[in-house]
């Protein structure tokens, strides 16, 4: 079996349904039953042409009857065939009427699906903006690369503004994720596991993080033993570190500054919108 396809394209569907009130006059369906019998003459070929039972035909037609507050199909009796059934002239104009106005939707549609891109960016983020997490620091990307392991995996993600991230998580994760190259993931990351470098060069520093952030002091808020310091990681995306207070001074940061974030891979939870 082919895997599912990790970046599918996005697109818009609609049915007309009309209602009286409170009550369904009909959908496509019942419009449907009505243009059957016009053509065949014949309830039980209608209802069968439709796949819906003699009886559930019947009360469709009943209910239609009633609401449209005229009949809109009729008998016919006499004749070698034993009579048959018939739409009214209500009838036949409830179809030309119902399939104008669906015409009309359907145009409607088919605008909205050629702003597809556009919609399905901002239904993502907005799905996005909808979850609650714990983890201070939130990222939308795509996945660039998944390094295969015989346990664990590693999976870069590639956020709107450029910078990679890349986390570290069990082969059987990546699986259940259905993480694929192109697909869309969101990583989440505890503002207590980032480590603040000062300045914007590391000159030549080495370290075992995985994840490196360049990025400008945005604010700072001061409490009595820490301090959160937010960095500017530019194209509206930003980071939350929090550290003592001391460290805080010890570095010298203040805003405006430039400055790094530091995280391990394995900091880094890994998710998909359900």
């Amino acid at each position: 079996m082919n895997p599912p396809d990790p970046n599918p394209p996005f697109s818009l569907q609609g049915l007309v349904w009309m209602r009286l009130g409170e009550r369904n006059l009909g959908g496509p369906r019942r419009i449907e039953l009505l243009a059957q019998i016009a053509e065949c003459g014949s309830i039980t070929q209608a209802a069968k042409a439709v796949k819906l039972s003699y009886k559930a035909a019947w009360d469709a037609i009943d209910t239609m009857n009633k609401l449209a507050g005229e009949p809109l199909v009729e008998r016919v009796a006499g004749g070698k065939g034993g009579g048959g059934t018939r739409l009214t002239r209500r009838g036949e104009l409830l179809i030309s009427n119902f399939r104008r106005i669906q015409a009309e939707h359907q145009r409607f549609i088919e605008h909205l699906s050629r702003q597809s891109g556009a919609l399905a960016d901002d239904f993502l983020l907005i799905r996005s903006m909808g979850m609650k997490t714990s983890a201070r620091n939130q990222f939308l990307g795509r996945v660039s690369r998944i390094q295969r392991g015989a346990v664990n995996d590693e999976v870069e993600l590639e956020l709107a503004n450029g910078m990679k991230l890349v986390a570290v998580l069990t082969h059987e994760s990546t699986l259940n994720l259905g993480l694929q190259v192109g697909g869309e993931a969101f990583a989440l990351v505890k503002a207590s596991s980032v480590i603040l470098l000062a300045g914007g060069d590391d000159n030549g520093a080495r370290y075992s993080a995985r994840n490196c952030l360049p990025g400008t002091v945005q604010r700072i808020s001061t409490g009595a033993v820490q301090s959160e310091v937010v960095l500017d990681l530019g194209a509206g995306s930003s980071i939350a570190a929090v550290i003592t207070r001391q460290s805080c001074t010890d570095l010298g940061l203040e805003p405006g500054q430039p400055a790094r974030a530091l995280f391990k891979a394995s900091s880094v939870i890994v998710g998909v919108a359900a």
